[in-house]
């Protein structure tokens, strides 16, 4: 008896790809795009920590349909006759069947399952496709497959930004906000004038439009300024009374 779809295919082909993770509804770039060989799961970016060792299959999106690489199909199974595509350089090959209707076939190359018009010299649109005509004619897929032990995602795969190395070790990553029960008005170290200051440059630099260009010091701690000396240079900065001449 001849062998049927191994389980791998069984899932590329069946689960869903490009939908939200539940595992991680609130996390960013959450969307499957890898499928699992050795799980037979579709599983986001995130996943990847439980799945380091396994067989792993990124799956892209093409014309709004599930694609993968070829050059890392040909390790699972012979692609031979179905029908490349080019992505950012790179081939790649329909997951799924992509049916057309034609009322009229006229002269030229078709799909053996979905009729749809293809290039010469291929017969396949799909990996579906292929599978179905061998599976149907031949009763035996086991001539096509291949036997792959290993299988990582290619080197172009992008990790979420938000993914960093504690997240890949499974612990809780350190807190960079300053823990504090004060409230953010009286921080501790700053008395109330070099807020008061702080605060005063900031509103300076919002009026730069209006002519007041003062430079402010980067720390309010290196910079302390009387009221006294505040004012003095608020008043020497103003115009001056205009003078009319006497009239004649």
């Amino acid at each position: 008896m001849g062998i049927q779809k191994p389980a791998w295919l069984d899932a590329l082909y069946t689960q869903k790809f490009f939908v939200a993770c539940s595992f991680h509804e609130n996390a960013k770039k959450n969307e499957k795009n890898i499928c699992c060989l050795d799980c037979c799961a579709s599983i986001c970016p995130h996943c990847l920590p439980s799945h380091r060792f396994h067989r792993l299959l990124q799956v892209r999106r093409y014309v709004y349909h599930d694609v993968v690489r070829m050059e890392d199909l040909q390790k699972l199974i012979d692609c031979s006759n179905v029908q490349p595509y080019t992505i950012n350089s790179a081939k790649v090959v329909f997951i799924k069947k992509r049916p057309q209707n034609r009322q009229f076939k006229g002269s030229g190359n078709y799909c053996t399952s979905c009729d749809r018009c293809l290039q010469e010299p291929y017969i396949h649109c799909s990996l579906g496709c292929k599978v179905d005509y061998v599976l149907k004619h031949m009763k035996d897929l086991s001539p096509y497959l291949r036997t792959c032990n290993s299988l990582q995602l290619s080197p172009d795969f992008l990790f979420p930004q938000d993914m960093g190395d504690d997240e890949m070790t499974n612990e809780t990553p350190n807190s960079t906000i300053v823990d504090s029960d004060e409230p953010m008005s009286s921080w501790s170290g700053s008395s109330g004038s070099e807020n008061m200051m702080s605060m005063a440059c900031t509103e300076i630099v919002r009026k730069k439009r209006s002519g007041l260009n003062y430079v402010c010091a980067r720390s309010a701690s290196n910079y302390k300024v009387s009221d006294e000396d505040m004012a003095t240079s608020m008043i020497s900065r103003r115009k001056g009374i205009p003078h009319r001449s006497p009239l004649c």
